[in-house]
C-alpha cells in the first residue's frame, strides 16, 4: 500500500438504480459507491450496487478495518450493503457513519430497519463483523482516523443528505451527491466543502436544459458543477451519478463539453482510479 498517496476509486457512478447493457459498457451501471484511501487508512462512501465489487477486492487485498460514510440511505446508495462480503467476516471492523437522519434515527436504527425480512431474507444480526454505528450532525469535523479530517455539510435533496470533505496529507476530495441548485445561484454550503479541493465529486444527473422538468428530484448538472469549481478555485471534477438513461456516447459527448468549459472535469466510470501524490508534513 503507499503510504504517500491519497487514492481514489470509482466502485459505482450510476444513480437511481443500476444498469447493465451494451450502451452502458464503458461506464458501467453500478450505483455509488467510492474508495479513498489516505495511506493506510481506507474510507468508503455510500453503499450502492457497487460496494458488491468493492468487497471483494477488499478481501483479496486484505483490508480489514475501514470506515463507511453515508451520504444518505436511499435505495440506490444503500443496496450493496446486504451484499458486501466484510460484513460476514468476523475478522473485519467496520466503523459506519451517518447524520442525514440526526434527531430522527440513528445509524445503527437505519442499518437495521433495511437488512431485515421482508426487504432481505434475514436481519442484520447475521453479519459476524464488528461493526461500530456512529451518528454525527451536519456540520461537524469528523476525525476517523489519525490524520484524516472529515468536513461535512447538509446538501439539497429529499430526506436529507450529507456531503463530505476529506483532508488528508495536504490533499482534498470532495463528495458531492444528491443536490439541487437554485438557477443563477451557488450553494454557499457547497463552495465551503469544495474550495480549493484537487478533485470534486458532483452529482451531474442531468443537464440544465432538462432541470425544468426535473425541479425538486434533488440533482444537479454538469454546467453547475463548473461554476462552482471555477468560483471555489477546485483544480478537478468528476462528473458522476450518472443518469440511469444515460448511454456512454451521450456520456463521452458530456464529458467533452464539461472539458471545453473546465480542463479538469471528466465523466467518472467504475473502477476508475486517481491517485495524489502526498505531502505528510504539509498542513492545509
Amino acid at each position: 500500500m503507499d503510504d504517500d498517496v491519497f487514492l481514489v476509486r470509482f466502485w459505482g457512478v450510476r444513480g437511481s438504480i443500476p444498469v447493465s447493457g451494451p450502451e452502458s459498457v464503458r461506464y458501467g451501471g453500478n450505483t455509488i459507491c467510492i474508495e479513498m484511501r489516505c495511506g493506510k487508512h481506507t474510507l468508503l462512501f455510500d453503499a450502492g450496487s457497487g460496494l458488491r465489487s468493492a468487497g471483494r477486492a477488499f478481501r483479496a487485498s486484505g483490508v480489514t478495518d475501514f470506515d463507511l460514510l453515508f451520504t444518505h440511505c436511499h435505495y440506490d446508495h444503500i443496496i450493496g450493503l446486504p451484499f458486501f462480503v466484510p460484513i460476514y467476516d468476523r475478522s473485519v471492523k467496520i466503523t459506519l457513519w451517518s447524520g442525514h437522519l440526526a434527531g430522527r434515527k440513528t445509524t445503527r436504527q437505519m442499518v437495521d430497519e433495511f437488512m431485515r425480512p421482508p426487504w432481505f431474507p434475514v436481519k442484520l444480526d447475521v453479519c459476524k463483523a464488528s461493526l461500530d454505528c456512529r451518528d454525527f450532525v451536519s456540520g461537524d469535523v469528523l476525525r476517523p482516523r489519525e490524520g484524516v479530517v472529515v468536513r461535512t455539510g447538509s446538501l439539497v435533496h429529499p430526506g436529507g443528505c450529507i456531503g463530505y470533505r476529506v483532508e488528508w496529507g495536504g490533499r482534498v476530495v470532495a463528495v458531492i451527491t444528491d443536490t439541487e441548485h437554485e438557477p443563477d445561484k451557488l450553494d454557499q454550503a457547497v463552495l465551503g466543502l469544495i474550495a480549493d479541493a484537487d478533485l470534486v465529486i458532483y452529482d451531474c444527473t442531468y443537464t440544465e436544459e432538462e432541470m425544468e422538468r426535473h425541479r425538486g428530484d434533488g440533482h444537479s448538472t454538469w454546467q453547475q458543477g463548473v461554476k462552482l469549481c471555477e468560483a471555489a478555485g477546485a483544480r478537478g471534477l468528476a462528473l458522476f451519478h450518472h443518469d440511469p438513461t444515460r448511454t456512454d456516447d451521450e456520456l463521452d459527448e458530456t464529458e467533452k463539453l464539461a472539458k471545453d468549459r473546465f480542463a479538469g472535469a471528466f465523466a467518472a466510470r467504475d473502477g476508475q482510479t486517481l491517485k495524489f501524490p502526498v505531502s505528510l508534513h504539509k498542513e492545509r
